[in-house]
């Protein structure tokens, strides 16, 4: 697979196979989503589906920190969309170049992507990114000669 003709749809975690919050949660909902799922962001979406912001694990440290909360029923009184964001996890359109998601994936753990109205519709890991790129250079002429510290100990 080269990568110049890959398109984001072939690596894309569909929106129903993604774990996503909504807004109007209760940071409680969101905190359990995330612990449920074992993830450290998730992204968080408007009642029209549309791409708000994601969600770290250090943003619901940092509220609970500021806001002097000790038990995760202090949660409960809070929405989602009542948590700021320290670091912005930018999406990408669906018709983005594989250039673009691999250039956001190297400061976020997934890219999430958006449709041309901003409606959310799934997610890109990095994971997902740097595996296809391997099996692309991997297949090229870069990787079929081997490495000289492999020939080295060979000859040994």
């Amino acid at each position: 697979m080269v990568i110049d003709t890959m398109n984001i749809l072939q690596l894309l975690k569909p929106k129903a196979l993604t774990a996503y919050v909504v807004e109007d949660m209760t940071l409680r909902q969101a905190i359990e989503k995330l612990r449920r799922y074992g993830y450290t962001a998730v992204p968080v979406i408007d009642r029209e589906g549309k791409y708000v912001k994601a969600l770290a694990e250090g943003d619901f440290m940092w509220f609970m920190l500021e806001n002097r909360i000790t038990e995760l029923s202090g949660l409960e009184k809070y929405c989602v969309k009542d948590l700021s964001r320290r670091v912005m996890c930018e999406p990408v359109y669906i018709d983005s170049t594989i250039g673009d998601l691999f250039m956001l994936s190297m400061n976020q753990n997934f890219v999430p992507v958006v449709d041309d109205r901003g409606v959310f519709s799934g997610i890109v890991t990095r994971r997902d990114i740097l595996q296809a790129c391997y099996s692309a250079l991997k297949d090229s002429e870069m990787f079929s000669a081997q490495p000289e510290y492999i020939r080295e100990e060979a000859e040994i």
